[in-house]
């Protein structure tokens, strides 16, 4: 299926916009140097997956991401996102995968404007124990 760019299709919980050409993590002002995005995008469907908030998956790294206008509930939300995630990948139990988030897992801020503050948590794949 092809879909025009600019297209909504009802459901997809999928969007690729505002694009950088650089900023800084966390950006912090409304200024970036903007650029237009080009792009090609795979994107897998997961019968009877249920996300409630932004995850990404880089050729090394698995990402969840949270905005809250409480800095600290943003990093808590993208940790849980993590976690559960863990959990589902590996079959750790919670407390494991909190455990591998304490010792492998990177939080960054994503933004400090427009109301939101945001947070992505970075697991690096080499990280993650091996599925049984």
């Amino acid at each position: 299926m092809s879909v025009a760019s600019g297209s909504f299709v009802p459901g997809a919980l999928f969007s690729a916009g505002d694009g950088h050409a650089i900023q800084g993590d966390g950006e912090v002002c409304l200024t970036a140097i903007e650029t237009a995005l080009t792009g090609t995008f795979e994107l897998n469907l997961q019968k009877g997956a249920s996300l409630r908030l932004p995850r990404a998956e880089k050729p090394d790294a698995w990402i969840t991401m949270a905005f809250d206008e409480d800095l600290d509930d943003a990093v808590k939300l993208a940790l849980r996102e993590m976690i559960q995630l863990i959990v589902e990948k590996t079959g750790l139990s919670r407390q494991d995968a909190y455990t591998l988030c304490s010792i492998a897992a990177d939080l960054r801020v994503t933004q400090m404007v427009d109301g939101n503050k945001g947070i992505h948590c970075v697991l690096p794949k080499a990280k993650m124990p091996a599925t049984s």
